[in-house]
């Protein structure tokens, strides 16, 4: 065989599995290759986690032509929803864990059961968020530091988007579920359609387009919305038509308060974790404004290049994730931590490419979304900076994924608040603030926190504790 002829055998071949990958199957992650099973979740996984990050791309780059003051807005937004995000992805890791679990040892009853009362928690807290939202978004965003422009451009925004978080906190809870089952392919499907939604509604409800209003900011917040909402109705279809691997009855939704209290504790290390490490990027976001709208501009653009890189890598976590609790509840302890390590690799690679790609490219991406000269140093700086570390982040996010898929969601929740809270946040204040790097400064500080996670993690992970969690 020609060296042109096996190229194109291992295309086909690379085409025929990623095909295989992207529809549903009834593949049992439990046995045979590891490569195969973390390549069929991972893939359906990573471009889930890239249809996620594409909403908050799709919205910069139209609020990006009304000016500094409307890409400022839904930055101080975006970092304020870092709470509600951390808090929908915390509950969608105790789930994750108990449907894997229950998936593993074969009984897909206890985890249609399980996400039964997933949803019942998930209605009660967007009640709570999206009241609380409404009323207060000028508040939260007057405390973040924005200025009166800013306020009066984001006020509308903040509200639809905190006002409408069942379609948040759904998306993330119902996906999760079918993460932990081995069903990824759902997940991105609904994405795939609520992105579709969106791209269509952003310019016409930003711009006025056609017989839309023009709403400016706050319609890109309706867009966001209204597509989120339609990627929950198919999830919802899906799993009350009982396809897939949860078979789930409408009498799964009777609550269970036991169980949803078990689900509650099992999440709460998930939630803390995660509102650890946004509450974080939120005081980074803070100390970042004292430079003002620019350099609030310059930290949002980086920021959205950076969800769009690092929510695919963190699919291949999920997968991990989804690995180590079918396994677990399979009674395969060992298979389950090959999984991790395999995973940890694999991830290293792609975004040490990626991180490179950035460290070359960062001025150029960051032109994409402005002209303006100090946005753009900014910017650049921010994305060349936090690249550098590409490499310690992949390892981090599979292992702290796999600790969580195992269902130990406290050891990651101390590695947070010694790393966030009690390091990062203080070095980003004294570097932005007595030294000459500025703005910089906070995004070093992001950077050592972040490699100094990645290293105790896979101190604890190696421990094997995590072996003997129940849930």
């Amino acid at each position: 065989m020609t060296n042109a002829s096996e190229q194109q055998f291992v295309l086909r071949r690379a085409i025929a599995f990623v095909r295989e990958a992207v529809q549903d199957n009834e593949e049992d992650f439990t046995s045979g290759p590891i490569r195969r099973a973390l390549g069929l979740l991972a893939i359906p996984m990573m471009l889930e986690m890239a249809m996620e990050s594409v909403f908050a791309v799709v919205d910069i780059a139209f609020v990006s032509r009304l000016g500094t003051d409307a890409v400022a807005a839904v930055g101080i937004t975006e970092a304020l929803i870092t709470v509600l995000y951390g808090t929908a992805i915390g509950l969608g890791v105790g789930l994750t864990a108990m449907v894997s679990r229950r998936i593993g040892a074969n009984d897909p009853a206890r985890a249609a059961e399980v996400t039964g009362q997933a949803m019942w928690i998930g209605a009660i807290l967007s009640i709570v968020i999206g009241i609380a939202g409404v009323a207060y978004a000028r508040d939260l965003l007057e405390i973040m530091g924005a200025t009166e422009a800013v306020v009066d451009q984001g006020v509308g925004f903040t509200a639809v988007i905190l006002g409408g978080s069942i379609t948040i906190i759904y998306l993330f809870l119902l996906n999760a579920a079918f993460r932990g089952a081995g069903d990824a392919t759902v997940a991105l499907r609904s994405l795939w359609l609520a992105n579709g939604i969106n791209i269509v509604l952003d310019p016409c409800l930003i711009f006025g387009l056609g017989p839309f209003p023009e709403m400016g900011v706050t319609g890109a917040a309706v867009a966001t919305t209204i597509g989120r909402g339609i990627g929950v109705i198919y999830q919802l279809w899906y799993l009350m038509n009982g396809r897939g691997r949860i078979e789930f009855h409408v009498r799964y939704l009777q609550l269970n308060l036991t169980l949803a209290l078990r689900m509650i504790r099992i999440s709460l290390g998930g939630i803390g974790q995660f509102l650890i490490a946004t509450a974080s990027w939120i005081g980074v976001m803070r100390i970042v404004s004292i430079y003002g709208s620019s350099a609030i501009a310059a930290y949002t653009i980086a920021l959205r290049m950076m969800e769009f890189v690092f929510l695919p890598a963190w699919g291949l976590g999920n997968a991990a994730a989804t690995l180590v609790g079918q396994n677990l509840g399979a009674l395969k302890p060992d298979r389950a931590e090959k999984s991790a390590w395999r995973a940890a690799k694999y991830n290293a690679i792609f975004m040490t490419f990626t991180g490179v790609f950035l460290l070359i490219f960062a001025e150029f991406i960051t032109g994409l979304f402005t002209s303006e000269p100090d946005v753009l140093r900014w910017g650049t700086s921010c994305l060349q900076i936090l690249s550098i570390g590409f490499p310690m982040y992949a390892v981090g996010m599979v292992v702290v994924q796999s600790l969580n898929g195992a269902g130990d969601t406290t050891t990651p929740v101390v590695l947070n608040l010694i790393c966030f809270w009690l390091l990062q946040i203080p070095l980003a204040y004294w570097l932005a603030t007595e030294t000459q790097l500025g703005p910089n400064g906070a995004f070093v500080a992001i950077v050592v926190a972040e490699s100094l996670l990645t290293v105790l993690a896979a101190i604890m992970f190696r421990k094997g504790t995590w072996k003997l969690q129940t849930v």
